[in-house]
């Protein structure tokens, strides 16, 4: 059920997104880095559940878009780390509305105890497969 689940809410996504021009997994890496900016894009990939290939696919693409912005990590000079660019905050801030209504369309059969209960349970789940 989770993977059902899962595959109904990229679908609407991806719909809902279809205007600005990118995926639902480039929206979920965007969302990362608006919580925790100034990653390696392998944390980037861990933290947006995608392998090391298809975050460099994203990389690529958000970074011609100027969604992001890549800058030498001072701690490393051979790693870059990617930031979230002010174009990217903008797309983010268009659709924050419109993506904590399909959140509310998603759990609006149950109640609040329910909704409370299930994203307790789904990060007990998350927890222990991390």
């Amino acid at each position: 059920m989770i993977k059902r689940t899962e595959l109904a809410v990229r679908a609407r996504l991806e719909e809902l997104l279809k205007p600005a021009g990118i995926t639902a997994l480039q929206y979920t890496a965007l969302t990362v880095l608006e919580r925790r900016d100034g990653v390696s894009a392998a944390q980037l990939a861990r933290d947006s559940f995608v392998t090391a290939q298809t975050m460099a696919d994203m990389v690529r693409a958000l970074e011609s878009r100027e969604l992001i912005r890549r800058e030498p990590n001072p701690a490393n000079r051979r790693e870059r780390l990617i930031l979230l660019a002010d174009p990217g905050r903008k797309l983010l801030a268009q659709y924050a509305e419109p993506a904590r209504e399909l959140e509310q369309r998603m759990v609006a059969e149950l109640s609040g105890e329910e909704t409370d209960q299930l994203r307790a349970s789904l990060i007990k789940a998350w927890r222990a497969l991390a």
